[in-house]
């Protein structure tokens, strides 16, 4: 039976899995990774702890589940790396996707009528081969899983894919090449840039591993939760929660008519891609949603643990008027306002810790409607069912006020952490194991959380929470009025 070993390198840990054509996924071996904020608004990793876990992880689960004939790598997207290609070595730290230090740099482009975000990683890579002495003709620029296949193929696969390559800000409209113009302004030589391949095929050997297992799928840590939790067809879309959250709806074939945020506050992205057609989808997105509530445990220590906010929420039968607007980072789809900031509304001598953290939870719930909601406009589908996976789904009262606001079945992910099952999926499709309509029909959720509220009282709760955030943008203005 062809079996899929998995790389899953994250924003904050990487694991490795075996997934087997069943979508089970097993033998996982995980790692914390080491992430340091020097300055405020940076965020550093360490390459080369990156590359030596990826190893030591693969290695451990070949060592106890067996052999394994394909690899799929998934990974935080737009994490970046310029590496001497001579060495193996990245020339400086690896920039995660939220380092903010480009920001200025972003701002200058934009008079030259080039529109980046610095949370792309078109202008780290400018940055970072600017701070290094290393011979240009000796760089390689590489998002995390192009660094991760350049490594296990001991330096013969130098590839990204579509899902990856699309959110660089250094792609043409098809998202199928490198635009040359965006290369040329921020002095990128296409000698740097790695050749862009399909989510699902086979780009080499991962001969630093044991038995040389094939590389068969490169994929963006979103579009393979998206797949992992079969949502193929247009319509279909998750939220997947974590630090933040992201929802990703599939769109079909036809590509966006821009390669930058929509008026509704959406980002066109490639879902997946195999022999020679795109899959494209639409992604909203959330900046603070797990961030909250280790906010309540670690700062404010209003809980002990994150399942006690499920219980302290379930304590009250209300919030007794107390509203949270979850914008701690500012708010993300659809304002996009970053002068935007957390806030509390409707405290009183009444308030206790326990109104406060279902305040919290409600705020989370509300602001992935308003992700919702964007996509609806976006995709012109209503998205009657939304999939949902991530660590906050263990709570379901979060869960039950999600299906209660949006007025959706909120379908609720078997394995907590999609991405992993959707790199291996993709991995086997690629040599044939299993097909798309095989994957179509693996979803079956652990839970289903239906509404049991009205249409009326949905509305009136929607028309009170647009209020209260409305009270929360623009709380820095020469904040909010940057925009990328």
């Amino acid at each position: 039976m062809v079996r899929a070993l998995v790389l899953d390198i994250g924003t904050t840990s990487i694991r490795a899995a075996v997934v087997g054509v069943d979508g089970s996924v097993s033998h996982v071996h995980q790692r914390a990774l080491s992430v340091t904020s020097p300055q405020p608004g940076e965020v550093e990793l360490d390459g080369v702890e990156i590359g030596n876990f990826a190893l030591e992880l693969a290695r451990a689960v070949i060592a106890e589940a067996g052999p394994c004939d394909v690899v799929g790598i998934t990974n935080q997207r737009a994490t970046t790396v310029v590496f001497d290609a001579t060495t193996n070595l990245p020339v400086g730290p690896v920039l995660g996707w939220q380092d903010l230090r480009t920001v200025i740099d972003c701002l200058v482009l934009q008079g030259s009528g080039l529109r980046l975000a610095p949370n792309q990683s078109a202008t780290k890579a400018t940055w970072l081969m600017k701070q290094t002495t290393v011979p240009r003709e000796n760089l390689r620029f590489a998002t995390i899983e192009t660094y991760v296949a350049w490594l296990l193929s001991e330096g013969r696969v130098f590839v990204t894919d579509h899902s990856n390559a699309a959110v660089t800000g250094l792609v043409d409209l098809s998202a199928t090449a490198w635009d040359p113009a965006v290369s040329e302004l921020l002095e990128i030589p296409s000698s740097m840039l790695p050749a862009i391949v399909a989510t699902m095929g086979e780009v080499g050997l991962a001969s630093a591993l044991p038995g040389s297992p094939v590389i068969a799928a490169l994929i963006g840590d979103q579009p393979a939760s998206l797949f992992g939790q079969s949502c193929l067809s247009p319509g279909q879309a998750k939220i997947t929660f974590g630090t933040g959250a992201m929802l990703d709806a599939v769109t079909g074939e036809a590509g966006p008519d821009r390669m930058t945020r929509f008026s509704s506050g959406c980002f066109p992205i490639v879902a997946n891609s195999h022999a020679g057609t795109l899959t494209w989808g639409a992604e909203a997105i959330m900046l603070s949603a797990g961030t909250c509530i280790e906010w309540l445990r670690e700062d404010l220590g209003l809980i002990s643990s994150a399942a006690e906010s499920e219980t302290l929420a379930r304590s009250v039968e209300g919030t007794d008027g107390v509203s949270f607007v979850p914008a701690l980072m500012g708010l993300g789809t659809p304002q996009w306002d970053f002068g935007a900031r957390g806030a509390f509304f409707g405290l009183t001598r009444g308030s206790t810790r326990a109104h406060l953290v279902r305040a919290v939870l409600d705020g989370i719930a509300q602001r992935a409607v308003d992700l919702i909601d964007a996509a609806v406009s976006q995709v012109n589908n209503p998205l009657d069912v939304i999939r949902v996976d991530g660590g906050m789904t263990q709570n379901s009262y979060l869960m039950q006020r999600l299906a209660d606001f949006s007025g959706r079945s909120i379908e609720i992910s078997k394995e907590l952490e999609a991405t992993t099952k959707g790199a291996g999926l993709m991995a086997l499709i690629a040599v044939g194991a299993l097909s798309r309509d095989d994957v179509a029909t693996m979803w079956e959720p652990r839970a289903v959380c239906s509404p049991t509220t009205t249409a009326q009282e949905r509305q009136a709760l929607r028309s009170q929470w647009l209020d209260v955030v409305s009270r929360a943008e623009k709380s820095i203005p020469e904040l909010s009025s940057v925009t990328f």
